[in-house]
């Protein structure tokens, strides 16, 4: 089993607007409404590839109450718990005329110190059950920013395999605590190393430099695909270093809003199945292209995820060579 944990859920709604300019008055030509939060995003994709998954994390109000319901209706389990407060809702406005998308995300409910005490518990004892967990996206307000390194400790003395997208402070913390595999973006990578990447080089040794932090293997996915920095394949082996894309010119993307987030639940899903690690990257790398196609986060078409596994490049950087 698979768990995704969203404490700061929240509705995702998605505007088509063409022509969008800031204060005109517009109409949507096409909208979605969907449960979301990154960790939520990643159980939704979980779910279409197959992969047994339970989405748990923080829900309130009528908006956590319609989040719960729309995942039943999508067959993902869910399991969150009840908090007092609301929960957010987030918009994004995409131009189809110009390929721009503009997101308002909103900070999220206040936590109280039980409805935290009441989710700890509840995750420790979902935990029994999996083998993987996946921690997604950002805090509410009043929750400490150590809650995922303090997560992922107790989850590896259960033997959890645990990943993390997240950014800012909780990701520096929670790579302190040695989670199995972090995946920011370019953006989220140069705050945690804490310098701007130039090159194609900078990439690959960024990677390299979120390892030597703490996570057992990083990968920061780019909009044409990723960089990773890997566990060896074999004993004594040295860590593979990665740099996978998408042909040019092999997709068009309408709406990159939660293609990282479909990006990792390829990845979980790949993994989970005991894939080799290059092939879970080209699974991962497939799945982030091919939910650029919809609009609405954490939507795809498993076939056509297939179609576009053949289309994934894949390169070993000089680099690794110095890499132990």
């Amino acid at each position: 089993m698979i768990l995704t944990v969203t404490l700061n859920t929240a509705l995702d709604k998605t505007l088509a607007v063409p022509n969008f300019r800031l204060g005109r008055r517009h109409r949507t030509v096409e909208q979605t409404t969907m449960p979301g939060g990154k960790g939520v995003n990643v159980a939704r994709v979980l779910k279409t590839l197959g992969a047994p998954v339970i989405a748990t994390g923080l829900a309130g109000g009528a908006t956590g109450t319609r989040l719960v319901e729309q995942l039943t209706q999508l067959s993902v389990l869910s399991d969150f718990v009840r908090i007092r407060e609301e929960s957010r809702t987030n918009t994004a406005v995409i131009d189809p005329t110009t390929g721009e998308q503009t997101e308002i995300n909103e900070r999220g409910p206040a936590v109280s110190e039980q409805e935290i005490e009441l989710f700890v518990d509840k995750l420790l004892y979902l935990a029994r059950g999996a083998q993987m967990c996946v921690f997604a996206g950002s805090l509410p307000r009043n929750v400490d920013v150590d809650i995922y390194a303090g997560l992922i400790r107790e989850l590896k003395r259960l033997g959890v395999t645990t990943l993390v997208d997240t950014d800012g402070d909780p990701l520096r913390r929670a790579v302190r605590a040695e989670p199995d595999v972090i995946s920011p973006n370019v953006l989220e990578a140069e705050e945690l190393v804490g310098h701007e990447f130039n090159d194609e080089e900078d990439h690959c040794i960024a990677v390299r430099e979120m390892v030597e932090l703490g996570a057992r293997e990083a990968i920061m996915t780019a909009p044409d695909g990723c960089f990773a920095h890997t566990l060896p394949a074999e004993p004594n082996g040295s860590r593979g270093l990665y740099r996978l894309r998408v042909r040019p010119g092999v997709i068009e993307p309408r709406a990159t809003v939660g293609s990282g987030d479909a990006f990792l639940a390829g990845f979980v899903a790949a993994r989970y199945n005991g894939l080799a690690t290059e092939d879970c990257l080209v699974h991962a790398v497939a799945c982030g292209a091919q939910s650029t196609q919809h609009l609405g986060a954490g939507l795809i078409d498993p076939a056509q995820v297939e179609r576009l596994t053949a289309e994934v490049e894949v390169e070993r950087p000089a680099l690794s060579a110095e890499v132990t």
